[in-house]
């Protein structure tokens, strides 16, 4: 099973790039192997992202374990608080 986080290298919101390095600090000090996609390289990886995870106004970063829907910056936020990232990136 692969993590892959659809992330984006262009982006002009500090929120977003400030996430995403929170992502990756937390994915790697958990060593959990995750694939980052970044959709700024084309809009047919924002739309597939958007389709995948149900949500047209979907922005990165989003979390998927292969094809299946984990969530959001906020729900992984909400499990890294909780101790449940395993779970909610459906390792566990």
């Amino acid at each position: 099973m692969s993590v892959r986080v659809y992330y984006t290298t262009v982006t002009a919101s500090r929120t977003v790039k400030s996430q995403q390095a929170e992502v990756i600090r937390i994915l790697e000090s958990k060593s959990i192997r995750y694939e980052l996609i970044d959709i700024s390289v084309g809009g047919e990886l924002r739309d597939e992202m958007r389709s995948k995870a149900g949500d047209p106004s979907a922005a990165p970063p989003q979390f998927f374990n292969e094809d299946q829907y984990c969530g959001n910056y906020e729900m992984f936020s909400e499990a890294v608080e909780a101790d449940t990232v395993e779970q909610f990136l459906k390792l566990a």
